[in-house]
Formats: structure tokens, C-alpha cells, sequence
């Protein structure tokens, strides 16, 4: 007999609800918001407009006029149907995830952080680069920009704290850490991460059938190049 998913439902807005799975950074927590958010999918629930995943929860956002017109209680509506889905979840089918593998380039040029966490962490450039590539990383969640990827968690010995002073312009592409998270710029936007290379692939485009490149549930590893295959790669894109 399956043990019962713990979780509690909260409103989020009137237009909106959240389940809470966990409040940390665990894989197993985001394992299951993985296989709460496609289950809810392919239940087609009417009235919902978008399911979005994040670490330890998974949003449901819904046509709260569209539930009104039939239902005095929207939240209260949707609340019921979740419950029911929730308890009769499977969370032991499997969950496919993709590898994908990024290239990056830790050049100094590139990589504008490095050289001060070397010397903060006692520790030469390489083993930075070496600590950062030697791990394959979880995409916990999609967020702040379209295209961010959250991934964690580094090497305990490269965690590092945001900057104190964020800057006014990240270039897209830019590998940074934060904590123990490690993630990549999908554009060019403000921000405190630690930036440790940047990679020449376009994490959004547009023009893309799928503009989004990573995706909640994927598993990640980052190849280092020199700054010669970064600019060949960059202009072949």
C-alpha cells in the first residue's frame, strides 16, 4: 500500500493555488513536485490555464471567472479536484528526465568572478572549474527569467554567498553560483550571481518551436571549452 503524499494546499491570489510538498532543497521533495506537475497535466483539469513546478511545490493557476460562473467558491472548487487527483497519485512511476550537456567557457574574460572567489576560497581557478564540472546538476525550477534555470547543488567547497552589490547588467549566457545553487543567464538582466564562465548556447530563443532549452526535472553537466570554441560555437548559432 502507497504511503499518502504529504502536502498542504494554500491560495495564491484569487486566481491561484499552491501545493507545498517541502520547504528545502532536496531532490526527492522535487521529485515528487516533478510527478505531481506531469500527472496534473495529463489530467487535462478543466479550467486551468498554466502548472507551474518549482522546488518544493507546484502552482496550479486557473480561470477563476470561468469557475464563478458555475461555482460560488473558486478556490474551494479547485481545492476538491486536487485533493481527489492527490490521493490517488502513483509517485513511484517513473519520471524521465533529459542529460543534457553545456559547454562553457571559464576564460577570465568570461568568467569575472572567479579570479575573487579563488582568492576568497584559498583555492586556484582550476579546482573552481574542476569542482563545477565534475557534478551533474538538477534543474529544480524554471524562474526569475524566462529560460533560468535553478540547478543545485554544488560541491559544498564552492558555495558562495550572492554579491553584496548586484550589478546592472549579466550578459546572457552567464554561468554564476549562489548558495549552492548554480545557474545560467537566458538573457542579459541584472543580477548578484557569481559569475564563474558563461556558455555560448541560447538557454531562450523565440524562434525555437520549445524557446525554453532546460527544462524542471532535467539533469545537466557543464563541459569546459577555450574561448576559441566559445566564439566558434557562439557564431555558428
Amino acid at each position: 500500500m502507497k504511503s499518502p503524499l504529504p502536502y498542504h494546499i494554500l491560495p495564491l491570489g484569487d486566481h491561484a493555488l499552491t501545493i507545498e510538498l517541502g520547504n528545502s532543497i532536496d531532490a526527492s521533495v522535487n521529485q515528487n513536485c516533478i510527478a505531481v506537475f506531469h500527472q496534473l497535466k495529463q489530467a487535462g483539469l478543466a479550467f486551468v490555464k498554466d502548472i507551474i513546478p518549482a522546488y518544493a511545490s507546484v502552482t496550479v493557476v486557473y480561470d477563476v471567472t470561468a469557475i464563478r460562473k458555475e461555482k460560488p467558491s473558486a478556490y474551494l472548487f479547485m481545492k476538491e479536484k486536487l485533493e481527489i487527483l492527490l490521493a490517488g497519485m502513483d509517485l513511484d512511476q517513473p519520471v524521465s528526465h533529459r542529460k543534457i550537456e553545456i559547454p562553457v567557457c571559464y576564460d577570465l574574460s568570461l568568467g569575472i568572478d572567479l579570479q575573487e572567489m579563488s582568492q576568497e576560497k584559498n583555492m586556484s581557478i582550476e579546482e573552481i572549474i574542476q569542482m563545477h564540472t565534475n557534478k551533474s546538476y538538477r534543474v529544480f525550477m524554471i524562474g526569475f527569467l524566462p529560460g533560468f534555470a535553478y540547478m543545485g547543488s554544488v560541491d559544498e567547497k564552492i558555495i558562495t554567498a550572492r554579491r553584496i552589490q548586484p550589478r546592472t547588467n549579466v550578459a546572457a549566457g552567464s554561468v554564476g553560483i549562489a548558495g549552492e545553487q548554480t545557474g545560467i543567464y537566458p538573457l542579459d538582466s541584472p543580477g548578484g550571481w557569481n559569475i564563474i564562465g558563461q556558455t555560448p548556447l541560447k538557454l531562450f530563443d523565440a524562434k525555437r518551436e520549445n524557446p525554453v532549452l532546460l527544462e524542471a526535472g532535467d539533469m545537466v553537466s557543464f563541459t569546459a571549452i577555450d574561448i576559441n570554441e566559445f566564439h566558434i560555437i557562439k557564431g555558428s548559432i
